[in-house]
């Protein structure tokens, strides 16, 4: 007689929508548009030191270690917020159970690892800076968050590091990174402190202190576009000082509009779906800044 029973029946579709599923929650957990940013600022800040563009391996392990880096403390963030998660964005993928605890670990360590040996392969200071980075992120992650504006500072300074990285990577620090990095901190260090402005109910259930928290929803507000405009009018500084070509204006001059539209923004509207659009937008008007760096700092344009 012959046998009736028959493999089990593998569902294909299921099968590439659960694949494409999984592959969707890291790559939102990692936060991919943040990590390109992050590894291009690098290669900037590579061709801005050089005036030339970089070799392929300078441009490629700049890149890499900036970029792995910051996903792999994107993920260890997720983890340590978890419960603030919950209640702010119960959609992430950790909360939502579509990546586990332990699967966000060992993403984070492997992410991190990659990145510190990637900076190693561009030389002892680059290889350093690394772990000092990854050492403030980690500190960040599980103490300096609840700080509010230290914490802020810490992770600003993380990202506007890439310019100096550059610099280090081609060994070649000019002083015009040192304006640059200092105009991506404070962009970004209103970024943070208007992020806060959504996170209140979290962040005050978990104990941290942001300034949205501590102060409100306006006094955050009018502290992010202060340091909004801050950062429009050091932008100003590398053409009184003859630092930058005519090619640093286009962009620059419409990133710094942008700026100063999304202070306007948050300034009359404090409301979770405003501050979000703002946050969105910041990321659009620092990419725009990124390139008027790399079109004005470097002779090659």
């Amino acid at each position: 007689m012959e046998s009736t029973d028959r493999p089990p029946r593998i569902d294909a579709g299921r099968f590439n929508t659960s694949i494409s599923s999984h592959l969707g929650a890291y790559l939102t957990l990692v936060r991919v548009p943040n990590c390109l940013m992050i590894g291009l600022a690098v290669i900037v800040g590579e061709a801005i030191a050089l005036g030339s563009l970089p070799s392929f391996s300078q441009a490629a392990y700049g890149f890499l270690t900036a970029s792995l880096l910051l996903a792999g403390t994107m993920v260890l963030n997720d983890i340590r917020d978890v419960q603030i998660d919950r209640v702010n964005t119960p959609d992430r993928p950790i909360p939502s159970g579509r990546i586990g605890i332990r699967e966000a670990y060992g993403l984070s360590i492997v992410l991190s690892s990659l990145a510190i040996v990637s900076s190693a392969m561009l030389g002892d200071l680059t290889l350093l800076t690394a772990l000092v980075a990854l050492v403030l992120m980690a500190y960040y992650n599980t103490h300096g968050k609840k700080t509010g504006l230290l914490g802020n500072a810490v992770v600003s300074f993380n990202v506007a590091l890439p310019f100096l990285f550059g610099g280090l990577a081609v060994n070649n620090l000019r002083p015009l990174l040192f304006i640059f990095f200092l105009l991506a901190f404070l962009a970004n260090m209103a970024r943070e402190v208007a992020k806060g402005i959504t996170d209140i109910a979290g962040d005050n259930a978990k104990g941290v202190r942001t300034v949205a928290v501590s102060m409100g929803s306006k006094p955050a507000a009018r502290i992010a576009a202060s340091l909004f405009a801050v950062a429009v009018l050091l932008s100003l500084v590398p053409p009184l000082s003859q630092w930058v070509s005519p090619y640093y204006y286009p962009a620059v001059l419409i990133a710094d509009l942008g700026f100063l539209l999304s202070s306007y923004r948050l300034l009359r509207d404090q409301t979770p779906k405003t501050v979000r659009a703002v946050k969105t937008q910041v990321l659009l008007w620092m990419l725009l800044g990124l390139v008027g760096f790399l079109m004005g700092g470097s002779p090659v344009f």
